[in-house]
Formats: structure tokens, C-alpha cells, sequence
């Protein structure tokens, strides 16, 4: 693992524009060099620092912040993608995963972050689909270096389907004993590894959603962050059936129902909403300080409905607002590019007749919805911005060459990246260690990391087709 940019001897990055973070606002600076000491920013100098300093060349590229996802589910991205496109459900393949073996179950995460990685993210906000699942994370994260807020889903998935499309409640009140086990569980964890690596993973409390959930087990559900200290991170008024699911039970909708248990009281991180009260929850989460609205576009698969998520009412509102991997995507740039595409023709097909006020996302709201935004939904004002003494997680992107560019260094890269996607990341560092260079994984053996993810996925798929789960994808 390279070290250069976290010990004594500085690493100047050379970059054709950088995205600095001066007086509370990003801005864009052309031809100014990035000096990383300690894993932190030293500095920021117009044109080239003097001196023979150890330097990466960064010609036209754009650095920005180590971007960060707000809501993902790192292990199930591969074993899902390209087989649900066509309507099948993603939830047997996510249940086969639950039986590998602690090895093939490491390697799949290791796929997974390394795609992440590949793609420019630095962070994550990372709710596993199990307590095994995000116990491998955790274990990769920390070779890599990977800074992450870690959680096993609540309950988890060997047990939430039949909760959450239960025929009849009595099925969630059976669930509370079992609930509260995993709870406690997920804690006892979260405690045993909260701030290793130096401050770099940090545990959340992540419960699947509210319509999984009863008084009693989101009680404890904070209890136990409130132990943690890191916050909480949660599925939220995710299709309008959970939402009436919740009104009926307890009277009150999700987003405003977590309100009697202190949600709102430490950092939030709620995903999808495309189930909320536009009406009033607009309003009520734009007084929630410490909420963030993690939209994921491709969430359920691409081309699914999640560009009908509320990113444009969410922005208009004043509503702090992320863009998440969730899972199928790994790539957060690609993500945060349909966020801005997705929003501009939701912007226009309302036509003005939005029952709430709406916002057309510009390439600004793009780029703050996954560095600056989710760093401060996070209490965390060393993250998301380049500025000194901020930790130097950076990536850089290529904006001048194929398909992104024009052959040579643009005026505006923003809008370039309305044209890229993860494979034009070119460099990712994580407090000052590079874990890709030049488009390579540089923190493990990129070509072993590709095989044997390779292997793992096609043991979840034999046992698929061994299954008769495979359909032919509609015509």
C-alpha cells in the first residue's frame, strides 16, 4: 500500500482544475497545486509549488473531494447486476449470499469496494444487508483503507422479506423478540470496532425501515446509536405502500413518526422517500438540521424508478440532499449524473404543476450532493471539501480526453461530467494513500481482487439456475 501523501514527505498533486472549498462555497480553481502531508490538506498553491517534492501530474483532470455515498449496500452490487433489469426480484440472490462462506463472502465485498474505489468514492454510508455482511466490509475497509460508517441491516435478510411484505402483522410482533437480538448484536459489534483505523470506520445503527419496525425496537434501535455516537442510517418512506403501512399502524407516517424516537436528534441519513407526504413532509424535513436525503437514481436497477425519487422537491425544499450508490450501481458518478439528468426531466414534465415547489438541479447541485452535502449531514467538516487541513480524500477526473473532453484541458469541467463516468476516475486517495492510480487498484492485486469476485458471483448463480430462478428477460 502506498503511503505517500499520510507520512512526513508531502505529495504535490498537479491537477488543470481543482475544486476548492473557500469562505462556506466550493469553488472552481484553474492550474493550482494540492501539497498532501499527514493525510491531511497542507496546502493549495496558485501554479507549481517550488521544490523536489514527490508529484502526481494531473493534466487535465478535475480533483474534487473523495466523493460519498450515502446509502449503500456494498456486497450485493454484482450478484444482482444485469439479471433484475428485466423485472426479476433481487431478493433470492441477496438470500444466497447469505450462505457463503466467510472467504467467498470477503471476496464479494472485496469486488464490490473495489469497484466503489474504481469509481471515486471514498465514503460510504453503508448499511450491509446483514451483520455477516457488513462484518466483511469492515474487514476490507480496513486493509484498504477505506473510510467508512458501517451497519448491519435491521432485521437482516434473512429475515426482513417476510416482515416487510408480511400478510399480517402479527408477523412484525412475532419479529420484535428476534429484532431486538439483532439490534443488540449489531451494537456489541459496532462497539468493537468504532473508530479503528484511526477515526476511518466509524458504525452506525441501520434499521431496514419503519414498516419493519415497531416502538419498541426503534427504541432500542437509538439506545444503541446514541452509544455508537456515529448516527443512524434507514430506508424511509420508500414506496407509498410502506408509508400507508406505517400511517395505519401508528397513526403517523414514517418520516414524521421517527420524530417520537429522536431520529432527527443526531445525524440521519434516510434513503429513497419515494413514498413521503410531499405535502408535508417537504416542509418538516427542511427544519431537520441534521437530516440527509440520500437519493439513489438507480436504485432497484438502472433504468428502475428511482429517477422518480424526490431529488427535485428535496432540493427545492432546502432539504440537506445526497446521491447514494444503494446497490446494482457501483458507480457514484454515474449516479450523481443521472440525479441532474433524471431531475431535469422530472423539472419538466411537472410542467408547474407540482403540488410542492420543485427545483431544476444544475451541475453545482450535482457535485455538492455527494462531497460537501452528505460531509456535513455527517458532523464532519474535514470531509467533502478541499481546504486546508481538511483530510485528503481526493479523486481526480479525467475531463479532457475520450468521451469526456475535447482533447484538451475545458472551461467549464463541471459540465464535463455530464459526459463521464466512473471509468474516467483516474486517481483515489483516502487520508493521503492512493488506492487507485492511473485507473488501477493500487491497495490489493487488482487482477486476484477480479477473479475471485469472478468465482463467488458464479457460485451464486449456479445455485440459481439450480433453483430454475432464471427467466428469460422480456422482449
Amino acid at each position: 500500500m502506498s503511503v505517500l501523501g499520510r507520512g512526513a514527505k508531502p505529495l504535490v498533486l498537479e491537477p488543470s482544475w481543482t475544486l476548492t472549498f473557500e469562505r462556506g462555497e466550493l469553488q472552481l480553481r484553474r492550474d493550482h497545486s494540492v501539497v498532501v502531508e499527514n493525510g491531511h490538506i497542507a496546502a493549495i498553491v496558485p501554479g507549481r509549488v517550488q521544490g523536489r517534492e514527490v508529484r502526481l501530474p494531473m493534466q487535465g483532470q478535475l480533483l474534487i473531494p473523495g466523493m460519498i455515498s450515502g446509502h449503500t449496500h456494498v456486497a450485493a452490487g454484482s450478484p444482482t447486476r444485469g439479471l433484475i433489469e428485466g423485472g426479476r426480484p433481487f431478493a433470492r440472490p441477496l438470500l444466497v449470499t447469505e450462505s457463503l462462506s466467510d472467504e467467498d463472502l470477503d471476496a464479494l465485498t472485496a469486488y464490490n469496494l473495489a469497484e466503489i474505489l474504481r469509481g471515486g468514492c471514498t465514503t460510504q454510508v453503508e448499511q450491509s444487508v446483514s451483520l455477516r455482511q457488513a462484518k466483511s466490509y469492515v474487514r476490507v475497509a480496513r486493509s484498504w483503507g477505506v473510510r467508512g460508517y458501517p451497519g448491519g441491516m435491521v432485521p437482516g435478510w434473512s429475515r426482513v422479506m417476510p416482515i416487510w411484505f408480511r400478510q399480517s402483522d402479527q408477523a412484525l410482533l412475532d419479529s420484535v423478540p428476534d429484532t431486538l437480538a439483532e439490534i443488540q448484536a449489531n451494537l456489541e459489534f459496532g462497539l468493537s470496532v468504532n473508530g479503528a483505523e484511526g477515526g476511518r470506520i466509524l458504525p452506525m445503527m441501520t434499521p431496514h425501515g419503519p414498516e419493519t419496525q415497531t416502538p419498541e425496537t426503534l427504541r432500542a434501535v437509538m439506545e444503541a446509536a446514541r452509544q455508537l455516537g456515529n448516527g443512524v442510517h434507514t430506508h424511509l418512506a420508500t414506496i407509498a405502500r410502506d408509508s400507508a403501512t406505517v400511517q395505519r399502524l401508528w397513526g403517523k407516517g414514517p418520516v414524521t413518526w421517527l420524530e417520537e424516537f429522536g431520529f432527527y436528534d443526531i445525524p440521519f441519513f434516510g434513503a429513497h422517500m419515494g413514498g413521503w407526504d410531499a405535502a408535508t413532509d417537504a416542509e418538516f424535513l427542511a427544519g431537520k438540521s441534521k437530516f440527509t436525503y440520500a437519493h439513489c437514481p438507480s436504485g432497484n436497477g438502472a433504468g428502475s424508478a428511482g429517477g422518480w425519487q424526490p431529488f427535485i422537491e428535496a432540493l427545492a425544499a432546502g432539504i440537506n440532499t445526497n446521491v447514494g450508490l444503494d446497490t446494482h450501481s457501483n458507480d457514484l458518478l454515474e449516479n450523481a449524473k443521472l440525479a441532474v439528468l433524471y431531475g431535469r426531466l422530472r423539472y419538466d414534465l411537472t410542467n408547474g404543476q407540482s403540488p410542492v415547489p420543485v427545483r431544476r438541479p444544475t451541475v453545482w447541485d450535482m457535485i455538492k450532493s455527494v462531497t460537501l452535502n452528505p460531509a456535513n449531514g455527517l458532523g464532519r467538516t474535514d470531509l467533502g471539501r478541499i481546504a486546508v487541513g481538511a483530510k485528503a480524500d481526493l479523486t481526480s477526473i479525467d475531463v479532457s480526453g475520450f468521451l469526456s473532453g475535447s482533447g484538451t484541458t475545458p472551461p467549464e469541467p463541471l459540465n464535463n461530467l455530464l459526459y463521464a463516468n466512473g471509468l474516467h476516475v483516474r486517481h483515489v486517495m483516502t487520508e493521503g494513500v492512493l488506492q487507485v492510480t492511473d485507473g488501477r487498484l493500487v491497495v490489493d492485486d487488482e487482477r486476484r481482487v477480479i477473479t475471485r469476485g469472478a468465482q463467488v458471483v458464479q457460485e451464486v448463480w449456479r445455485q440459481l439456475e439450480s433453483e430454475d430462478w432464471f427467466t428469460p428477460t422480456p422482449r
